[in-house]
């Protein structure tokens, strides 16, 4: 089993990756890292001796004043070597940079610095190192206004705010789960490579980019239709604008009724692409689900009894409720990386239509058990 730290563990990229070794538990033991580590040369120091492997991608990107982004990195890197030097450290060595080394700018030149410093540590001292050139990323849970132009559009589109593009240039793109699937490769291959670049697996314009979350916010955000999907990039557009939604003030969203003397009509779900539907009965007091999904998308509506959706980050311990009532019939859309439950809280059987976007395969499920 290999030990793995992931130093800005808590970071856009960090998350994702810490997130995801933990679905392998009998492959990779993740060593807890925290941001006070680089503040003592003990901390750090324990940190490292713990490590096989040291995913190096605590970074500043954004700050009004440039001199301060490459000091910081620098000395990010030149603290992580000196501790390697101390503990006679011998682990495999990641390292984020940027395809904006080839740029003429501090961030750039302070990634280019910080990848070949890790470099002559591992020729120095046997160490082996990835120094992994990365295209722009984006993804679920990114910081608006700071991790990309996508994090920052989700955000303003779900918080009635306008995105306005700055420069409508073509953009080099990796999905955050594409980037953390290549760096657990590496890991796993334990090849040395000063420099790797990780190939964008798309190039769009930002206006095209923008256009496609447009139609999402009208269609979805506004009026509960799934979209059309036509590529892999747009499921992962999909579900980093979804990522963004306030949850709490947007579900659950009630159907509308059309009733006659006859009973009452809903429509469920309106859809752009396919999927599975399906529907349960669930007896008085039992929980159905406590799992979550890293790449699915998934409504249930309750159309008869009374039922809890609860919903919790996986990595967090804040509990979302949401109480359904057939006699108003409503649903809740299930956000990827959120385990999620519904429990029958009524005195009758609770009936559930459920919807998802892909087929279920048992060989490739995206489905695991976590208590909410």
């Amino acid at each position: 089993m290999k030990r793995i730290g992931i130093t800005g563990q808590n970071g856009f990229v960090g998350r994702h990756l810490y997130n995801t070794l933990g679905l392998y538990p009998e492959e990779f033991q993740r060593v807890a890292f925290s941001k006070n580590c680089f503040d003592s040369e003990d901390k750090l120091d324990s940190f490292v001796e713990q490590c096989d492997v040291i995913v190096h991608l605590a970074a500043m990107n954004r700050h009004e004043n440039e001199q301060v982004i490459y000091d910081t990195n620098v000395k990010l890197v030149s603290d992580l070597v000196a501790s390697l030097e101390r503990t006679k450290s011998k682990a495999h060595v990641l390292i984020s940079s940027s395809t904006q080394e080839e740029r003429d700018n501090l961030y750039g030149k302070s990634k280019r610095e910080g990848r070949e410093m890790i470099a002559n540590w591992a020729k120095k001292n046997g160490g082996k190192v990835t120094g992994l050139v990365i295209p722009n990323v984006f993804g679920a849970f990114g910081k608006p206004f700071y991790n990309s132009f996508i994090a920052t559009f989700c955000y303003q589109l779900t918080h009635g705010e306008k995105p306005v593009i700055a420069n409508d240039g073509e953009v080099k793109l990796i999905y955050v789960q594409e980037l953390v699937e290549t760096i657990i490769a590496q890991i796993r291959n334990e090849s040395s490579k000063d420099s790797m670049n990780v190939e964008a697996t798309v190039t769009k314009k930002v206006s095209d980019v923008l256009s496609l979350l447009e139609s999402y916010k009208q269609a979805y955000f506004d009026k509960g239709e799934i979209p059309a999907l036509a590529t892999t990039f747009e499921v992962h557009l999909f579900n980093t604008f979804r990522s963004y939604i306030d949850y709490e003030k947007h579900f659950p969203v009630k159907f509308t009724q059309h009733t006659d003397p006859r009973g009452a009509f809903v429509e469920v779900i309106r859809l752009g692409l396919g999927g599975q539907v399906s529907f349960s009965t669930t007896v008085p007091g039992i929980t159905r689900g406590n799992h979550f999904h890293t790449r699915k998308i998934e409504r249930f509506a309750v159309i008869k009894g009374k039922a809890l959706i609860q919903l919790r980050k996986i990595d967090s311990e804040e509990i979302l409720n949401f109480e359904l009532d057939g006699l108003n019939p409503s649903y809740v859309d299930m956000p990827i990386w959120y385990t999620h439950n519904i429990k029958n809280t009524g005195d009758e059987e609770l009936y559930t239509i459920f919807w998802i976007n892909e087929l279920y395969n048992p060989e490739d499920a995206d489905t695991y058990f976590v208590e909410v």
